[in-house]
């Protein structure tokens, strides 16, 4: 594969790559040039296109939404579904034409998908207009690699998984996509292995920031006017075995929790396995976390469990899941689920329509199998056909929408403190998410928008809520 050739001075001197980068625009009559970053699969790659575009306005970099209007074009993927792999291929595909139109575009792809070896020379070989190529761990390095593919007009490649330093890199500008919400990575990678999953391997090692960082971060987006931040990590209850000394999850919430200001404090995502009751009573204890919990199962049959290398039983979930509505009776739970597992037989399948049934989940994230190269469950033998895990899946989405209905049906006629995020002209409503992380629209004056309001729910349809502004709230 082909890989960047450093050119010193410059490729160790980010200041002066950033430098050069802005003057070979300049140079085209580019003071501003425009940058179109699209983004792939998890909030974790949200946050990931955040630095970037952070690192792209540093150099000079203004943005667009207009393919047509842009001098570079970068896309950030993902690697966990395979249909997720499609679009990415597709888009690649489309930008040829763009690019023959208009010579002087850059065309990057990054990410996940960029990590898998298969992945990056099936780009090199089949994508020839695409000139930058780079993994999950060398975002930090993305001026030096402007500056190389620019300066060089030659492809430049760098996977970093196994390469660079694993330590996390601090201090890269973010440009957030939201006023209301911030994403704040508390740590990367994940050390769980589960059969299916690609994450290990393209994200490497669990390594956690040090809770000082995270605590300056935090200060800083309460500054700034963050009404809601969302911790990030590939398995945040795993957050600081590799600190020394270690401070665990809970722990970090604890500290989190205590800082003053008129904020709501989430994180996602928890690894059943990892979660203790220290988390649930520190939620249950704590002022501005949130009563909503993201706790992925995936399978409701033991067999298929240990087959996912998952880490727990049934029972031991649903223990888990008593135990937080014991102590928030107003908890919302969301999770993962996965259809289809090689091997999984209809009856099987149907405990896991026992759990979704006997949790009642506010929503699911569903998902038919999808092999993912180089994992276990690759290679298990998959006897079902396609179209009957296709009717399993119906079977599913039908389950789990009557129980989302029951949630919403729960909450009419409550008033739910809402957090306004922006105006639907489709609509002609303010809309926002409880701290349930229920969509909820209503009517009102944009004056509102970023701000928490009580919202009395009066109706509940298709996973949302509507209401009415509460003029007289307790």
């Amino acid at each position: 594969m082909e890989k960047v050739r450093p050119a010193p001075p410059a490729w160790q001197d980010r200041e002066s790559c950033m430098e050069q980068v802005a003057q070979m625009f300049a140079m085209r009559g580019k003071e501003k040039p425009l940058a179109l970053v699209h983004t792939y699969g998890c909030q974790q790659n949200v946050a990931d296109s955040e630095k970037i575009k952070g690192q792209l306005r540093e150099m000079g970099f203004a943005f667009t939404e207009e393919e047509e209007q842009a001098d570079l074009i970068l896309l950030n993927t993902c690697a966990v579904r395979e249909n997720a792999e499609f679009r990415v291929f597709g888009n690649v595909g489309s930008l040829k034409a763009l690019k023959e139109k208009k010579p002087s575009l850059l065309i990057a792809v990054c990410g996940c998908m960029m990590e898998q070896e298969h992945i990056a020379e099936k780009i090199r070989k089949s994508y020839p207009y695409v000139g930058l190529v780079f993994g999950t761990h060398v975002i930090h390095l993305l001026p030096q690699l402007l500056w190389q593919a620019l300066s060089s007009r030659k492809r430049v490649f760098l996977r970093g998984y196994g390469e660079e330093g694993q330590d996390i890199v601090e201090g890269l500008p973010v440009e957030r996509d939201r006023d209301v919400r911030a994403w704040l990575t508390i740590m990367v990678g994940c050390n769980n292995f589960c059969s299916y999953c690609i994450v290990p391997h393209v994200r490497g090692r669990e390594r956690s920031r040090t809770p000082q960082a995270v605590e300056e971060e935090f200060r800083e987006l309460l500054r700034l006017g963050y009404k809601e931040i969302v911790l990030l990590g590939q398995n945040v209850n795993s957050y600081g075995k590799t600190l020394d000394p270690p401070l665990g999850f809970p722990e970090l919430l604890r500290r989190l929790d205590r800082m003053e200001g008129d904020y709501r404090l989430r994180f996602m995502t928890s690894h059943p396995k990892d979660a203790t009751h220290e988390l649930l009573d520190v939620m249950a204890q704590g002022r501005h976390i949130c009563h909503s919990l993201h706790l992925p199962f995936q399978a409701g049959s033991d067999r298929v469990l240990r087959e996912m290398n998952r880490g727990y039983t049934r029972r031991q979930y649903l223990d888990l899941i008593a135990y937080a509505k014991r102590q928030m009776p107003d908890m919302t739970f969301t999770s993962d689920v996965i259809v289809g597992f090689p091997g999984e037989t209809y009856e099987e399948f149907q405990e896991t329509l026992a759990v979704v049934r006997e949790v009642e989940f506010a929503s699911l994230f569903t998902f038919l199998y999808s092999p993912r190269e180089g994992t276990p469950a690759a290679r298990m033998p998959d006897p079902v056909p396609q179209q009957e895990k296709s009717r399993w899946f119906q079977e599913l989405l039908r389950v789990q929408e009557e129980a989302s209905q029951r949630v919403g049906q729960a909450l009419v006629g409550t008033v739910q403190r809402v957090l306004v995020e922006e105006y639907s002209e489709k609509r002609g409503l303010l809309v926002g998410k409880t701290e349930g992380n229920l969509p909820c629209d209503f009517a009102g004056d944009l004056s509102h928008i970023g701000a928490f309001v009580p919202v009395r729910i009066t109706q509940s349809y298709k996973g949302a809520l509507r209401g009415e502004i509460e003029r007289n709230p307790m």
